[in-house]
């Protein structure tokens, strides 16, 4: 009698891990914009790993965890870049990776979500409101956000008149099933 319950949990959750959809990231892209000086510069940052467990009709049950490789970033300018991975900015002796964690996500309309996150960078957690679209496409998926953080509220960089606190961030990801 023992072994038919344990047969039918087994089963249960068997079948409950099939039934979430798990996407591999092929390819990402992750930007950023800062006034510096009042003039928009930029750059992007690379070594992205994500473990995307997604399903549109299942949010409660799905998540989305990513890292960013900091020692990659990349301004086009290698003195401002050897700058920013300095203890005065990221610090990528001591945090090589900024992550982010999904702890809700909800449906806005159509294609577009919203998601808190945690996001951590510098060993500084704080939550954010992510909003993001999701666009399946046969076995692939693309997911796309746009956030805005206060690069002070990290630790990053220091109190200057000349570098804006609002820092805009753009995540790319397309992944297959």
């Amino acid at each position: 009698m023992n072994k038919k319950y344990l047969s039918i949990i087994l089963l249960f959750l068997v079948n409950c891990a099939i039934a979430q959809v798990k996407y591999t990231a092929n390819k990402s892209t992750v930007t950023f914009k800062i006034k510096n000086l009042g003039i928009n510069t930029g750059g992007s940052i690379g070594g992205v790993q994500a473990n995307i467990v997604f399903d549109a009709n299942k949010l409660e049950s799905s998540s989305i965890e990513a890292t960013a490789e900091v020692t990659t970033i990349n301004t086009d300018n290698d003195m401002r870049d050897e700058h920013l991975k300095s203890d005065s900015y990221f610090d990528v002796a001591k945090y090589p990776r900024i992550t982010i964690k999904s702890v809700s996500l909800k449906h806005k309309s159509g294609t577009n979500y919203t998601g808190q996150f945690n996001v951590t960078i510098k060993d500084k957690t704080l939550p954010l409101e992510i909003p993001f679209t999701y666009v399946e496409s046969g076995n692939t998926a693309s997911f796309n956000g746009v956030l805005k953080l206060k690069r002070s509220a990290f630790g990053i960089g220091g109190s200057t008149l000349t570098l804006s606190d609002d820092v805009t961030v753009s995540i790319d990801v397309e992944a297959s099933k």
